[in-house]
């Protein structure tokens, strides 16, 4: 019989049951609804709705329903739908009908959201230390390659030079921020529902702060409504998660990027990169361009999520049991993505000599002869037509801004000097640029300080 079969004349389709049922991935959540029952039967004793023996004797039941789950031998019942009911169905053969007391005043909508939220406080500080580790490594490659120039890029058109140690410290503090999103996820999640019931609250006299401690959470929620019917802490963490999948992805489009013939910057370990079947010649990114594309899988989730919940009048409707599998989903896509990045930084080869030459290439210290004539008092829109011009005749003469000669350059505008040869070097344009944030060495230098703070 089901739990709720009193009302039922007819036992559910076959069909029905199998498509309706949620234990084949709500049973992951068994150690939560094992602490929540606990501590519920504590709350039971404590409002005298039951005995302290019956307390002792469901909290005993219940610690021997863990092991048996602990072990492997527990046996899941599909018939019994969820993990709730399945757990409660054991103890009550185990320690007898008192079991059937554990559910006063309870519900299994009160139930889930408690799960869920313990479920999350044990997957925040997970994720938050896999985050930790990415960020330590690339803290790690930017102190190696602190003084390292390369060119920066938009529109995937080289831009200005910048240090090597520069564009990697950008990831440590995107994934500082991803950081930031999930513990503020875990404060938002702090607030303990059990004590709601289905939908109006327990009609019995449940200690709910007493309750709250027991569980270790900072509040207990103060509308039953909004306890039972929202799901916007798992909301929050996938968003979270997919965000910080996006920091990752950009991560590993920069790595795949440069890994080409065509770049050169770097070169993966064979350790983190594949063959062809065919092409005896390739080394493939394949754990880089796998980054990427698992991206797509938590956007998805996150939007899986949103779009059950989008439309739900208050308070709970089954269309919540869809928000399991994402989260679950993408709790371990991300673990799965933290565990690989790691040694796949380590490994990675900076062909530094390559970065060095490509950062002076493509006219990238032009900004830095405009820079140069605003010093000498042309207003900064005049210098930049007079570099664009100056641009234009190089690339007609087929040569770079350090091959014209002063000569040249004057024709172009009577105040360069001898000096502006020094002014338009690589070391010079990096140097140039010391405000906080910037990419002068001593900037970074101050970076790396923040960012090795922000790793620990």
């Amino acid at each position: 019989m089901k739990t709720w079969g009193g009302r039922f004349s007819e036992r559910a389709d076959a069909s029905a049951e199998k498509f309706t049922g949620s234990l084949a991935f709500d049973r992951w959540l068994w150690p939560y609804d094992i602490a929540g029952s606990i501590a519920w039967a504590g709350a039971l004793g404590r409002a005298r709705v039951i005995t302290d023996e019956e307390r002792d004797r469901i909290v005993k039941g219940l610690e021997g329903v863990r092991r048996e789950l602990e072990d492997g031998t527990f046996t899941f019942r599909a018939e019994l739908e969820d993990i709730h009911t399945n757990i409660e169905r054991r103890l009550t053969e185990l320690i007898g009908p008192v079991g059937g007391k554990l559910h006063t005043g309870r519900s299994r909508n009160d139930q889930i959201a408690v799960d869920e939220r313990l479920f999350l406080r044990d997957a925040i500080p997970r994720l938050d230390e896999g985050l930790r580790r990415i960020q330590q490594v690339l803290v790690d490659r930017a102190t190696e390659h602190l003084d390292a120039p390369m060119p920066g890029y938009t529109h995937l058109q080289r831009a200005q030079p910048i240090l090597l140690s520069h564009h990697l410290l950008a990831y440590v503090f995107m994934l500082a921020r991803d950081r930031d999103r999930l513990r503020a996820c875990g404060a938002h999640a702090d607030v303990m529902p059990l004590g709601a019931g289905a939908l109006a609250g327990t009609a019995f006299p449940i200690d709910r702060e007493a309750l709250a401690r027991d569980l270790g959470f900072a509040a207990v929620s103060p509308n039953s409504l909004d306890a039972v019917s929202d799901r916007d802490y798992f909301i929050e963490l996938l968003a979270a998660v997919a965000i910080a999948g996006m920091h990752l992805s950009r991560l590993a489009g920069d790595l795949t990027l440069w890994a080409t013939s065509e770049f050169g910057f770097v070169e993966f370990s064979d350790r983190f990169a594949t063959g062809s079947s065919m092409m005896p010649q390739k080394k493939n990114p394949d754990v880089a361009e796998l980054m990427r594309g698992k991206s797509g899988r938590l956007y998805g989730n996150l939007m899986a999520v949103l779009t059950a919940m989008k439309g739900l009048p208050l308070t709970y409707n089954s269309d919540m049991q869809e928000d399991k599998e994402p989260v679950f989903d993408s709790v371990d896509t991300l673990l799965a993505i933290t565990d690989v990045v790691p040694p796949m930084l380590a490994s990675l080869t900076f062909r530094v000599d390559r970065l060095r030459q490509a950062a002076g290439e493509h006219f990238s210290t032009a900004t830095d002869v405009a820079d140069y004539l605003v010093r000498k008092g042309v207003p900064f829109r005049e210098a930049h037509e007079i570099v664009g011009r100056i641009v234009r005749h190089a690339l007609d003469a087929r040569v770079g801004l350090e091959a014209l000669d002063l000569g040249t350059l004057r024709t172009f505008s009577p105040v360069f000097d001898a000096d502006i040869t020094r002014a338009i070097t690589v070391e010079a344009s990096l140097a140039a640029r010391s405000a906080t944030g910037g990419t002068a060495p001593d900037a970074v230098r101050r970076s790396l300080d923040l960012a090795r703070t922000l790793a620990r």
